[in-house]
């Protein structure tokens, strides 16, 4: 029970077996670790050769969280050690964390993901690539890493782009929150159960008739028979009645032109509306304009392509002062009065912007070249 993923297998009724992978840091709210994210590629690529294993299952430990994301502090403390750039523990993490990203995304047998509670970050990388994703009546998303000088990364340059109305651009900028029917509407959930209703999921599954070639329908099948009993856990959606307007915000031309938009809306009269644009208005201008040109740039690319793109961003934000600072103000002092090494959204230059996308690497020895 220390370990901090837990593994067990179900049988079900015909003799094949379901793999359950539980993230097993409760007072942490599951943040995601290093260590974490090695077992689970360890164990995954083990069930992905087991011919007994149907299907994978994974959860968080707790009612609170799925996972709230990665374990920020443990990485700022690692850069204030060693300035080196690339740092060497952030490229370790951060190059394991997408190839398990990449893993789920591409696994070949049905990855069900339990997204009850708080699902944030890393949290909503292991979840987004899972070829079945349950929300609850309990889960709130959000990809909140411009707040702490950071971008929406483990893949969400390519699943925020799938969004509707530039719903992902507006949730990487502000880090918006959205609960379980508004994740159906962005393409991040496949079902909604109630937040009780687990049980009811490990029993279905192992009372189910594994065919091999047709598991994924199966479990399609059994998801939507679940949904079916549960048409109350569905919660009123703070997204669906905003869509256009938040197509219209995002639809400026320029960050510049949708700061300003975010700034009326910061002082009108939509409390969710406003709460977004303030969050936005707090956060690191240099991440803002970085996940602008991220939305230009990643239109096109496939998975793979994002994921080498995202690394060579994410350790060249770690080389410079926003990323330690703003995990500073937000979660090691908490005093939320954190200095950006650019105070607006105005003072941006391109060159900037742009220095974030040159790779340490050649194409031949970046890290993430086998994807």
């Amino acid at each position: 029970m220390d370990s901090p993923v837990l593994f067990d297998t179900l049988t079900t009724t015909g003799g094949q077996r379901i793999g359950v992978a539980t993230l097993n840091a409760e007072k942490s709210l599951n943040a995601l670790t290093h260590s974490m994210i090695t077992l689970l590629s360890v164990q995954l690529a083990r069930w992905r050769q087991d011919p007994l294993i149907c299907c994978i299952l994974l959860r968080g430990a707790g009612d609170k969280a799925f996972c709230a994301g990665g374990d920020v502090r443990a990485l700022r403390a690692a850069l204030l050690e060693d300035a080196r750039h690339p740092n060497p523990q952030a490229q370790t993490f951060f190059a394991d964390e997408y190839r398990l990203d990449y893993a789920i995304h591409t696994y070949p047998k049905p990855v069900i993901v339990w997204g009850s509670g708080i699902v944030m970050g890393g949290g909503l990388g292991l979840m987004a690539g899972a070829s079945h994703r349950i929300a609850t009546d309990s889960t709130r998303i959000a990809m909140p890493e411009t707040s702490i000088g950071l971008y929406p990364d483990v893949g969400g340059s390519w699943f925020l782009q799938r969004m509707p109305a530039r719903l992902g651009l507006f949730l990487g900028l502000t880090g918006a929150a959205i609960n379980a029917h508004d994740a159906l509407i962005a393409n991040l959930a496949d079902c909604v159960l109630g937040r009780d209703s687990y049980p009811q999921l490990l029993s279905a599954l192992q009372a189910a008739t594994w065919e091999g070639d047709d598991d994924f329908a199966t479990v399609s099948a059994l998801l939507d028979t679940l949904e079916d009993d549960c048409p109350q856990a569905l919660p009123p959606s703070p997204v669906a009645p905003r869509l256009i307007a938040i197509h219209q915000l995002m639809n400026r031309g320029s960050l510049a032109k949708v700061a300003e938009a975010l700034l009326l809306a910061h002082g009108g009269t939509d409390p969710w509306l406003a709460s977004a644009a303030a969050s936005f208005t707090a956060a690191c201008p240099v991440s803002a304009a970085v996940t602008w040109e991220i939305f230009r740039r990643a239109r096109h690319l496939s998975l793979a392509e994002v994921l080498r793109m995202e690394l060579t961003l994410s350790v060249n934000f770690c080389t410079r002062p926003d990323f330690r600072e703003g995990v500073r103000a937000l979660l090691v002092d908490k005093d939320r009065q954190a200095a950006w090494s650019v105070k607006h959204i105005a003072d941006m230059d391109a060159r900037t912007v742009a220095s974030h996308f040159i790779s340490p690497w050649t194409a031949e020895n970046h890290p993430l070249a086998e994807l």
